[in-house]
């Protein structure tokens, strides 16, 4: 792995750079196209939306193969399409390429982390690749996070190793994830996750929003970068 910034960024999408996906509607739709499938909740009780349909899915292939390739193959065209809908009605926060700019001016490696797929990402941010150095979306990675390979792979292509490190994110989940890993970890509120919320998943900071970062950033990296 080659050294290519002095400290990192990992910036998880949807509710730390751009508004929040309706994720609550988005579960309730794959749950009712599990549902009419024979699909028993206590199957998929617990899940996040992606690991529903995949625990879904291996449960039907128990006794159909081919019933459980037809409902994994609606069950991802339903949420990408649900995010391509939404992402036609967004864009980022006007505040989102001044501060991935500020970020990259000062040797910091940009990447964006997220469950979202690629396709509504760059509907949403269409100039991503000319102001983040690395974006891994749902598919491009094998291992989606919480697995922390999503955040590792995420890492590896920026150069950088956990100690020089940090996650910015809306997200609890992103927050457990990251302080398994070593990382620091800065909750931004707005998203999916109120301050309690993310200080107990492991915040070491909650922001009013990421733009608060740069005024923080120089503060947080400088140790990490020594």
């Amino acid at each position: 792995m080659s050294v290519r910034f002095r400290g990192a960024i990992l910036f998880d999408f949807d509710g730390t750079l751009a508004p929040n996906l309706d994720l609550p509607d988005m579960r309730r739709r794959v749950i009712g196209l599990t549902r009419t499938y024979g699909v028993d909740d206590a199957v998929w009780q617990g899940c996040y939306i992606v690991e529903i349909i995949e625990a879904s899915r291996c449960h039907l292939a128990g006794r159909d193969t081919e019933l459980a390739r037809e409902y994994h193959t609606r069950a991802h065209d339903l949420i990408t399409r649900f995010e391509l809908d939404a992402a036609a009605r967004t864009q980022v926060f006007p505040w989102a390429r001044d501060l991935l700019a500020a970020m990259r001016a000062s040797d910091l490696g940009t990447a964006i982390v997220t469950r979202n797929c690629e396709a509504a990402v760059q509907a949403t941010f269409p100039d991503v690749m000319t102001h983040v150095d690395c974006l891994l979306a749902r598919d491009n990675v094998v291992h989606l996070k919480p697995d922390p390979r999503h955040f590792e792979s995420a890492m590896h292509s920026l150069g950088v190793s956990p100690p020089r490190c940090m996650v910015v994110s809306d997200g609890a989940m992103d927050m457990r994830t990251g302080r398994e890993l070593g990382l620091c970890c800065i909750g931004v509120l707005g998203g999916s996750s109120d301050a309690d919320t993310l200080r107990s998943a492991g915040a070491e900071l909650v922001l009013e929003n990421a733009a608060r970062l740069g005024s923080v950033v120089h503060r947080l990296v400088e140790p990490i970068t020594r």
